[in-house]
């Protein structure tokens, strides 16, 4: 029987969104290269998506090629690009990175409008939608670590949350699809809700880390400093911005 070479597996890979909304070739390169400084750690060699949802500039300024080595110059490494016009796909392809779709693409480009309800009708729609929400709330299980996470570690609960009993150090990453809960110091990165479950939340007994996430907007340490620092503190997420609370 003849080896087999290799496996493909389906996984989830954390990679840091930058999200570009005016592009000046110039002034880029040198803001990318200050935020780096901030937090090398973080980000040198760090896979990187680059997003074009929400970029409202002009197209004209983008080579794509340049982009691409203005953000490896910086320390990161681009592995795709994420959303943008049809017409710019050809030249994204060109950098020899992927494209992946906008996280927010329809199924069409074509919305089609609804035929406006009577009060009989939305009476059952509520009432059928009630139901279905009684009967939809489900107990996501719990991945539990009782030792301590070491630098270089990263350990994720997928469809679960993480407890962890004790430290997370610094340069260590802890993950979940649900919440993220560190009885002890949290020194390195934590990540909730990394598949989108925006009701998700990180709490942890001394908040130190390097970053914390939730439903991908993440905030680093010079932020978190300002807040609730060496204190027991959950992060949570509100119109798309992070909060950060006593316990």
């Amino acid at each position: 029987m003849n080896a087999v070479n290799f496996q493909l597996k389906g996984s989830v890979v954390t990679a840091i969104v930058l999200e570009l909304y005016q592009y000046d070739p110039e002034t880029f390169a040198t803001d990318l290269k200050d935020r780096v400084q901030q937090a090398p750690a973080l980000f040198e060699h760090s896979a990187v998506v680059i997003s074009m949802d929400k970029f409202d500039g002009s197209y004209d300024l983008i080579n794509f090629i340049t982009l691409v080595k203005q953000c490896r110059d910086a320390g990161m490494q681009p592995i795709a690009f994420r959303g943008g016009e049809k017409h710019l796909q050809s030249a994204i392809r060109s950098t020899g990175l992927a494209w992946l779709p906008s996280t927010g693409a329809r199924n069409n480009d074509r919305e089609l409008e609804a035929p406006a309800a009577t009060p009989e009708v939305e009476k059952v729609v509520e009432t059928v939608v009630e139901k279905v929400v009684e009967e939809k709330v489900v107990h996501r299980a719990s991945k539990v670590l009782t030792r301590p996470v070491r630098s270089g570690q990263q350990f994720y609960a997928q469809d679960a949350d993480l407890i962890v009993l004790t430290n997370v150090a610094e340069g260590a990453e802890v993950l979940a699809d649900g919440h993220v809960h560190v009885y002890g110091a949290l020194r390195g990165r934590a990540l909730a809700g990394v598949r989108g479950d925006k009701s998700a939340r990180v709490f942890c007994q001394s908040l130190e880390a390097e970053l914390v996430s939730v439903g991908g907007v993440f905030m680093l340490s010079d932020e978190l400093r300002e807040r609730c620092w060496k204190q027991p503190s959950y992060v949570s997420l509100d119109d798309d911005q992070l909060t950060i609370s006593k316990i």
